[in-house]
This record gives structure tokens, C-alpha cells and sequence, in this order.
């Protein structure tokens, strides 16, 4: 499915979401990495990884440290904070960020933008 981004737009069923799982949705042209937690929090993040320049980050670790909720990238194992898309554990290498969206649900609705 491809969005746009330049307003808000349903991308699924917040129960098509596997909780603790990843799933990758087109916006604009852009794969991005959609992820539910087990308390409902769904978080949309860039799905390429800055460090191997692979569309995989959905397919990363879903975990936490301490109480942020985070992902670890399958390539070279990563650390990024959802919320921000921050690099926590650069794993040796210089920082990078996932650009990140806001999402929103609503009425059981996934809303990006």
C-alpha cells in the first residue's frame, strides 16, 4: 500500500499488528517498519537499517532497556529507541537515527502522519 504522507492516513487495523513483531508499510515511496508492543504502542520507524543499507529493520529484535521500548537491527545489531529512532547501542560505530512518524490508533485504526 502507498500513502501519502503530507496528511494523516489509515494504514491497517491496529489487530493486523502482531504485537512485539514487525510490519512494513509504503509511504510516499518510503518503507516504513511499523511496531506494536505488548501494551498497545504502535511506533513507525524508517525499515532501513543506516548502518548495512538494508530494508530489515522490521524484521529486528523487539525488546526494551530498562522502560525504552527498542529495536534491534537483524544486520549488525543495533540498538534504536522507537519513540525516537535513536541509536542506543551503536555496536563500535558512529551514531545514526531512524526517521520516525507519528502514529496514532484510533477507533482500532493505524493512523501515520
Amino acid at each position: 500500500m502507498t500513502i501519502s504522507t503530507t496528511t494523516a492516513v489509515r494504514v491497517c487495523a491496529l489487530d493486523d499488528l502482531v504485537p512485539e513483531r514487525g510490519s512494513v508499510a509504503l509511504i510516499d515511496g518510503t518503507q516504513v517498519a511499523l511496531v506494536r508492543t505488548h501494551e498497545g504502542t504502535v511506533h513507525a520507524i524508517a525499515n532501513l537499517d543506516p548502518y548495512s543499507g538494508a530494508q530489515v529493520i522490521a524484521r529486528g529484535l523487539v525488546g526494551t532497556r530498562g522502560d525504552v521500548p527498542t529495536i534491534t537491527s537483524p544486520m549488525f545489531k543495533q540498538v534504536f529507541d522507537l519513540r525516537t529512532g535513536e541509536c542506543l547501542e551503536t555496536a563500535g560505530q558512529e551514531p545514526r537515527t531512524l526517521r520516525t512518524w507519528s502514529v496514532t490508533v484510533t477507533d482500532g485504526e493505524v493512523v501515520v502522519g
